[in-house]
């Protein structure tokens, strides 16, 4: 079989590289903090270091400007517990929240959100962005607050969530760090961290990159670093032609591989629910929200079937709701509910959905498919909010959506969008099967759960090593990343001002450096995009749905043989392939962390949607806990850490005790 690389070789059709190469150069920074990542935790985090005084460096593979999977904005900025009119305090969130999951997510996380959300669009405010609605268009709105002028999402009562005009949010913050002076590396791919005398599991002092243009090799220099990078995708399922490199939900940067995850676990980090799984949409999906839905962004939209019928809505307990407004309500008894997604699968902070029963009505033919999203019978308030504010700020959503729907002729005020024809089984009650597609299966372990065990200073635990953002374990959406970021900057900039200077091995340096430029070297090889195939190939069949010991070790030899193999042989032309196949190294690694973490977990769990058919009893009592892994002298260190490990001793019997001793305001 010729490969793509034999096609553009044959025929000479590969263009001339259109920036000068500079494999040779190595350039060294030194500063004070390293930021890996420059989306929305990153930005937040550089920020909130750069106003304690300490010299700020910030990486990204992109261009900060409009880097990470928030950089094409936002439109509903989550759990702001904070705000003047919130019902909800940030205990109340974050107790409630833990416990819908199961425990399995992380208190930290969610308690630093709900105290610094508000905080957080309060400062991107000031930076320019609009927040409140200043133009008075929603007045009168029963989602507007008359004299602050904030506009709430999903639950109108307890008033957490707020809508905001974000699509302008990275710019915005990207303006803020050039006047705070930031020092910024757009296009630098971060490739290892650097370890106190290289050694496995030291202290951070820094890390090395590649320029994914020009070639040239940095080494940078610092005594505190905060990984601020995205989860990875592009694992399960990859094809160039579908959804661009992004084929998961629609809403990620096509550049997260999981760099982070890979050079903090080669490291010696510590990880826990790697083995989390779920089904999402495949590379077959619509462009989110660009189809009728009824859930997160087009949430409440009333549903009809091809004959013009309406698809009754519930609340938690049945009751079938009759207006709208209702919609947006708590059930009677229920102080707060928590939009889908955030909240879990808890009945305590369950919302109102659609029918439950809806895809056996489908099949006894009540409804009649297709289904669609009925705009023009919403309140208009309502109506504009969905497709004008909402749609037009989220991510993704604002040029090929908002914009080019309207362009070609779309008007919410008469027009419908029909539900993709899905498969009945997959409805969830909130978004009609998904809304997108017909799902398919693939792991996301690290969608809203795995990642790095934090302490309450959102360090690592190596010395020196922060998270924020999608790193975190438990991590999650915007507005968290927002506030993690802002809280690992102040808590990384006071570790600064004691930290004692720190100083790279140079022979991991030139180890790094040589496995980097090694695919460049090379003449002949196989090319990225075969090797991404075959990673997803491994992980469809050996880490599926359904997992056992031996199919994972399988996987695990398979991932052992390409390393070797095809890997060893991976050759690249120009910067831009040896990023890709850079991230093919990082997708491997990744890779095996989930098998390893999956090995680990010898119990099935309803909570994890974690099926090993070896170990089919689900949730036993004794396997209520996160499972722990870390590398450790090439090997993997298994452990375990109970739920509810930040409020355990020696830590503070409560959420605001701990915070209060380590926000660092």
């Amino acid at each position: 079989m010729t490969s793509w690389q034999e096609v553009l070789q044959e025929d000479g059709s590969t263009p001339e590289w259109p920036y000068p190469i500079r494999y040779d150069v190595e350039n060294e920074i030194k500063t004070d903090l390293l930021i890996v990542g420059g989306g929305i935790a990153g930005c937040h985090a550089a920020i909130n270091a750069a106003r304690k005084g300490v010299k700020v460096t910030v990486i990204d593979k992109a261009s900060v400007i409009r880097s990470g999977s928030g950089g094409s904005g936002v439109d509903h900025w989550h759990q702001a517990c904070t705000n003047p009119c919130s019902k909800v305090t940030p205990e109340e969130m974050t107790e409630a929240v833990v416990k819908s999951w199961g425990q399995y997510t992380c208190g930290i996380r969610h308690y630093i959100q709900c105290r610094e959300s508000y905080d957080a669009l309060l400062d991107v405010e000031r930076m320019g962005v609009q927040v409140r609605d200043i133009n008075d268009e929603f007045k009168g709105a029963e989602f507007r607050d008359e004299e602050t002028k904030l506009l709430f999402a999903y639950d109108y009562e307890s008033k957490y969530d707020l809508r905001v005009c974000g699509a302008g949010m990275k710019p915005a913050l990207h303006k803020e760090l050039q006047r705070l002076g930031v020092e910024i590396y757009d296009r630098v791919m971060v490739t290892s961290l650097l370890t106190e005398k290289g050694k496995q599991g030291a202290r951070v002092v820094g890390a090395t990159g590649v320029n994914i243009r020009t070639g040239e090799f940095y080494v940078f220099s610092s005594k505190a670093t905060i990984l601020s990078t995205a989860n990875p995708h592009k694992m399960w399922v990859f094809s160039t032609e579908l959804l661009g490199s992004d084929i998961s939900i629609g809403h990620y940067d096509p550049n997260a591989t999981g760099d982070g995850f890979a050079i903090a676990w080669k490291a010696g980090v510590e990880f826990a629910m790697l083995e989390k799984s779920q089904k999402v949409l495949g590379g077959f999906a619509y462009p989110a929200y660009g189809v009728g839905n009824a859930g997160n962004t087009w949430f409440a939209c009333n549903i009809v079937d091809s004959n013009g019928k309406e698809v009754p809505w519930v609340h938690r307990d049945g009751r079938v709701l009759k207006t709208v407004s209702e919609r947006y309500r708590p059930a009677p008894g229920q102080k707060f509910w928590v939009s889908a997604g955030l909240g879990g699968p808890g009945w305590e902070v369950a919302g109102p959905r659609l029918i439950p029963d809806l895809a056996e009505r489908i099949r006894k033919g009540e409804f009649v498919l297709p289904l669609y999203a009925d705009l023009p019978s919403m309140p208009e308030h309502e109506r504009r909010v969905i497709f004008g504010l909402m749609v037009g700020a989220e991510g993704k959503t604002r040029i090929p959506i908002y914009i080019g729907y309207t362009q070609a002729g779309f008007d919410p005020d008469q027009d419908m969008l029909q539900v993709p024809v899905a498969d009945p089984d997959a409805y969830d009650g909130y978004a009609l099967p998904r809304g997108m597609a017909p799902r398919q299966w693939r792991d996301i372990s690290f969608g809203v759960f795995g990642g790095a065990v934090i302490d309450w200073d959102l360090r690592t635990n190596l010395e020196g090593l922060y998270v924020a953002g999608m790193m975190m374990l438990g991590a999650s959406d915007h507005s968290s990343a927002a506030a993690s970021g802002r809280y690992a900057g102040r808590n990384a900039a006071d570790y600064i001002l004691t930290a004692p200077e720190t100083k790279a091995d140079r022979k991991q340096i030139e180890a790094e450096k040589a496995r980097v430029c090694a695919p460049i070297s090379r003449k002949d090889g196989i090319g990225w995009k075969e090797l991404n195939a075959g990673i997803c190939r491994i992980m469809q069949d050996y880490c599926g749905e359904y997992k056992s010991g031996e199919i994972l070790k399988t996987g695990l030899k398979w991932f052992k043989e390409i390393t070797e193999s095809e890997t060893a042989n991976a050759c690249a032309r120009n910067p831009h392939e040896l990023k890709h196949i850079l991230e093919c190294q990082t997708l491997i690694t990744v890779g095996e962390m989930i098998m390893q973490s999956s090995l680990a977990r010898k119990a099935s769990s309803s909570h994890l949607n974690f099926h090993r058919l070896d170990y089919p009893e689900v949730d036993p009592p004794e396997w209520g806990k996160f499972v722990t892994i870390r590398q450790d002298n090439g090997g993997v260190r298994v452990g375990e850490l109970p739920f509810n490990y930040w409020l355990l001793p020696p830590n503070a019997p409560s959420y605001q005790e701990n915070y209060e001793r380590h926000c660092h305001l």
